[in-house]
């Protein structure tokens, strides 16, 4: 009986959306970030500045299941549509903001990889000079090197 229960739960969870408005949506995303969003406790500081801070961590998969989608892939697919792309993007954007200022104090190793998951990628870039394969001598190698930091 008590596994009916759950299982009766979890169908609950997974019924599809019902937002006839892009206002109607933008109001559950407000009530989702002003009430909904789960928090979490650090300890920060040392002796005397020693300190219990609650922040708040907004989740994409927080606000999918908030707003009655099944998965992250349905709220995703719910961006598709004209209506709801606006308000989606910006709901996006806002959880990106935090991540983002994660990584201004301290808490870099989750927010990446969040972020990366989000789109964000590291890049590293390669000056390429092209030197057309020609072998240097040890003067022109010295030569070159010393423009390149000139120029840069």
């Amino acid at each position: 009986m008590d596994n009916e229960k759950k299982v009766d739960d979890f169908k609950s969870v997974g019924r599809p959306p019902a937002y006839k408005t892009a206002e109607e949506l933008t109001e559950k995303i407000d009530e989702y970030f002003n009430e909904g969003v789960k928090t979490r406790s650090f300890l920060l500081g040392h002796g005397a500045t020693k300190r219990i801070e609650t922040i708040p961590v907004p989740t994409i998969s927080g606000l999918a299941l908030f707003l009655g989608f099944s998965s992250r892939q349905s709220f995703y697919d719910y961006e598709k549509n004209t209506e709801f792309s606006y308000t989606i993007r910006k709901a996006r954007l806002f959880i990106e903001t935090e991540y983002e200022e994660q990584l201004q104090v301290g808490n870099t190793t989750g927010a990446i990889f969040a972020l990366k998951n989000l789109g964000w990628h590291d890049k590293s870039e390669v000056v390429n000079k092209n030197l057309n394969s020609k072998e240097l001598t040890d003067e022109e190698i010295t030569e070159l090197s010393k423009k390149l930091d000139d120029e840069y």
